[in-house]
């Protein structure tokens, strides 16, 4: 169980752009692990991972769903991740606890968009990984050119290990570049009987060729490999094994196999790679964070005799046990009935169950080690990106950063008194998603509700009804707009009030000027000679935050404004807490109102893909958008046309496009970035704000 254990683990997820076959691979390896006993289908509404009623009607996967397998005495710990951009949350939250991933590819479509964005995730957190080229039994499939954009666009370094026996209709397996080996499934339906062979004649000469290109970008990875192959010595499959191992772990390789899952072709070779390729947790460095108190870098190696640390990076509604929180276990040991202490919110909690999921369904555990991925229940205080530690040895690990909610919509109870059990669902739905917020409109005191698009709002208020039983009434989406400054100005404020008794005084005088975007806000106390004292200045401080929440221009939340706390006077007496966070609100309002504000909206990033026939009217209809064309390019007999175009401007653009090209043409957005509005766009915006015209 002790080293030998830790060594053989793997901790991976599975993720690509929308329908490239992430579920129905994962699905395949359950079923090859002997996890599951029949084959679930997306398209039937019969995958094990997509346990959510709405995943099965809509054929997509919404949550990440975790599970665990055996192969060739590894154990395996799986996340299977969704590929809509609008559930992009989950794979964020995924890679941070992740040691490796697969990346699948569509063989036809190649570097999709969303291709895209969860590899600069992975980027982001350095999480090794492996290519899987899926479908490679579909018409049109081009894999050469799918691993041509890892190159461009991705900017990867792929190391070829296989080479497909067929393509299209005609495919029926691989040929091991490492073992040597051709692996042929045949006409085989379940792909559990396979033939593995020697190299034929008429594939001898590729093979040469592929193994030898192989070799050299090995040989940069290794000296040792490089002097065999340049003395033209045998290199052994095992030594290959280590040096693709060294460069896959290291992110110099990223290894790329092939297959068709829907055909139950090329998964045993992909679950062989998982486990000799990607990494186990004493392969990645040491997990840093910070001590709670003295700010110092701390490290814990993953081994179960250093000292318990873990970070929850999920929260998950059970019908039948409450609260499931996710953890990954970065170092030490932990067991129930023991007490761990949660560094992020300063409490103690005991351990009153510990589970090893399986997608919806659970298995009981004493104890969880090092590399673990588990779930606590009934743990009411802990919420995403909280760090568990021994209270003795403290430490808060680096939390999960997520993307802002760019759409918000009214919300509703549809009777009254359903107005308590809304709030509840609200309140555990927003606990489950950090991309989905709940505020009041300051004008109406009516519920808003954030999310990253039409289809996250769609299916959380879908959610709320079947598992919670709440109807309400969704408005419809707007755009999540914010406000900014553009310069610097200084505001004061003198807040004195006087009632017979003790008064209220306060005075401060800051400054405020435009930040970084995506910096959000950002303060400075620059107060000298004790003007303001020591213990008030957190109270500016929450009185400019709290104004922040409501812009000046618009009512939309201010973003990316630095605040300096430059002056001030206090009285011995009438000075207070709550009178200097009112002082500071009023300073900040009136810094703000003369430093040019402006009104920020999303910007999101367009792919279109249509016959070419269309192309003229796909750009005339993004120009009347405020699009702005980026770059077209021909893939597989169609045009593909991205785009920047305001998120205001792409509500029903999903009707609007099936009717330009007659149901022929698809598309994928995501956000990109906030931008500011164009001032015909933002005085129309005020207008309608002032005149309580609903927003498009």
């Amino acid at each position: 169980m002790r080293e030998d254990r830790i060594e053989k683990l793997r901790n991976i997820g599975i993720m690509a752009h929308i329908d490239a076959g992430k579920t129905t691979t994962t699905e395949r390896i359950l079923f090859y692990a002997g996890i599951t006993y029949k084959m679930g289908e997306v398209d039937e509404g019969t995958a094990v991972m997509d346990w959510m009623d709405q995943e099965q009607e809509r054929g997509i996967t919404i949550t990440s769903a975790a599970t665990t397998c055996y192969w060739n005495s590894h154990r395996i710990n799986i996340i299977d991740t969704p590929g809509h951009v609008d559930f992009t949350v989950e794979v964020e939250r995924s890679l941070r606890v992740l040691d490796g991933a697969i990346i699948i590819l569509c063989g036809v479509g190649g570097v999709e968009p969303q291709s895209e964005t969860v590899w600069r995730q992975a980027d982001r957190y350095q999480v090794p990984r492996i290519v899987y080229i899926n479908k490679m039994d579909r018409i049109g499939v081009n894999p050469e050119r799918a691993i041509d954009q890892m190159k461009t666009k991705l900017g990867a370094n792929p190391l070829v290990i296989q080479i497909p026996l067929g393509r299209e209709e005609n495919f029926r397996g691989i040929v091991d570049l490492v073992e040597e080996k051709e692996i042929d499934w045949g006409d085989d339906l379940l792909g559990t009987h396979f033939k593995v062979r020697d190299i034929s004649e008429e594939n001898r000469q590729e093979v040469q060729e592929k193994r030898n290109e192989m070799l050299e970008k090995l040989s940069d990875v290794d000296d040792a490999l490089m002097q065999k192959y340049l003395d033209s010595a045998e290199i052994s499959p095992e030594e290959i094994k280590r040096v693709i191992r060294k460069g896959t772990t290291s992110l110099q390789l990223i290894p790329v196999l092939y297959g068709a899952s829907f055909k139950n072709k090329g998964v045993h070779p992909l679950l062989d790679a998982v486990a000799n390729f990607l990494p186990s947790p004493i392969d990645i460095p040491s997990v840093k964070g910070q001590h709670p108190r003295t700010y110092d870098v701390e490290t814990r190696r993953s081994a179960e005799d250093e000292h318990f640390s873990a970070l929850v990076f999920k929260i998950m509604s059970d019908p039948y046990i409450g609260s499931l929180s996710f953890f990954r276990v970065y170092s030490g040991k932990a067991k129930v009935g023991s007490t761990v202490f949660n560094s992020t919110k300063g409490k103690e909690e005991r351990i009153a169950r510990l589970l090893e999921m399986h997608s919806n369904k659970r298995k009981e555990l004493k104890e969880v080690y090092a590399g673990d991925i588990a779930a606590l229940s009934s743990m009411k205080s802990l919420s995403t990106g909280d760090t568990l530690c021994e209270r003795s040895h403290p430490i808060v690990l680096e939390p999960i950063k997520f993307p802002v909610p760019v759409v918000s919509a009214f919300i509703e109870p549809k009777s009254k008194v359903e107005h308590i059990k809304l709030a509840e669902a609200l309140k555990k739905l927003t606990e489950e998603d950090p991309t989905f917020k709940v505020n009041q409109d300051p004008m109406t005191g009516q519920n808003l509700v954030y999310g990253m698009g039409e289809l996250h709002l769609e299916v959380l208020m879908d959610r709320m009804e079947r598992e919670f039983g709440v109807k309400a009434n969704l408005g419809k989406p707007q755009v999540a707009y914010k406000e900014t400054i553009t310069a610097h100005s200084e505001g004061e404020s003198k807040y004195i009030r006087q009632t017979g008794g003790r008064g209220q005084y306060a005075h401060c005088k800051l400054s405020a000027e435009p930040s970084e975007r995506g910096e959000g806000f950002k303060f400075i106390d620059k107060i000298k000679g004790g003007s303001i004292p020591k213990e008030f200045i957190p109270s500016v401080e929450n009185g400019a935050r709290e104004a922040m929440e409501m812009g000046i221009l618009a009512g939309f939340p201010l973003t990316d404004v630095k605040v300096t706390l430059i002056d001030g006077s206090y009285h011995e007496v009438d000075s207070s807490s709550i009178a200097y966070k009112i002082a500071g609100s009023l300073a900040f309002k009136d810094a703000v109102s003369k430093a040019n504000p402006i009104i920020l909206e999303p910007l999101m990033s367009l792919e279109v893909v249509a016959p070419d026939e269309y192309l003229g009217d796909i750009v005339g209809d993004l120009n009347a958008r405020r699009g702005k064309i980026e770059e077209m390019e021909i893939r597989g007999g169609s045009r593909v046309v991205k785009a920047l175009v305001p998120l205001a401007e792409m509500f029903g653009y999903a009707t609007g496009l099936r009717t330009i090209t007659q149901g022929r043409g698809v598309f994928s957005m995501e956000f990109l970035r906030y931008e500011p509005t164009p001032s015909l766009i933002m005085e129309e915006i005020i207008a309608k704000i002032e005149g309580r015209i609903p927003l498009r």
